[in-house]
């Protein structure tokens, strides 16, 4: 018990210190940051000629369920086609962050639908990450990497 209740100082004291470092650099969070960020547009290359991509100027499926301007373009030096895209709608400052906590942003919507759509046309499926089926994680850390999991999609590089 005496360990427990230990780390669990430890881990709020670690915590604490870390929150104090983060508002000592003025650090502010990049929506706030950059107010041109939900205009910019986001691009992926598909290994694939532009006639497959959007045979009869349809867009494919997962680009054309969400709300946003898409153009595209030919790779350089014949790599596929390059896709660009960005949501119709642009938000700016405290409203992204409280969006994306939410889960309605519109700029991880397009995220998504770009990536599912690279995944789709390269090689015939969506691809998702490996779900345990039937346990769940009672234990904090648990959750924490169930919620992780279940947002994957929406961040990294594309």
């Amino acid at each position: 018990m005496r360990r427990l209740v230990a780390g669990a100082v430890a881990l709020a004291a670690a915590g604490l210190g870390v929150a104090r470092w983060v508002t000592a650099r003025g650090r502010v969070p990049a929506p706030a940051r950059d107010p041109l960020e939900s205009s910019r547009w986001l691009g992926i290359t598909i290994n694939r000629p532009p006639e497959e991509v959007a045979p009869a100027g349809h867009l494919p499926e997962p680009l054309a369920r969400v709300d946003a301007e898409v153009r595209m373009n030919k790779a350089p030096g014949d790599r596929g086609t390059e896709i660009y895209a960005r949501p119709r709608e642009h938000r700016a400052g405290a409203e992204v962050v409280v969006a994306r906590l939410r889960g309605e942003d519109a700029r991880t919507a397009v995220r998504t639908a770009l990536r599912e759509t690279k995944s789709l046309l390269e090689t015939g499926d969506v691809l998702r990450p490996d779900e345990e089926i039937g346990t769940t994680r009672p234990t904090l850390p648990g959750k924490v990497l169930d919620m992780a999991l279940g947002r994957a999609s929406e961040g990294g590089r594309l």
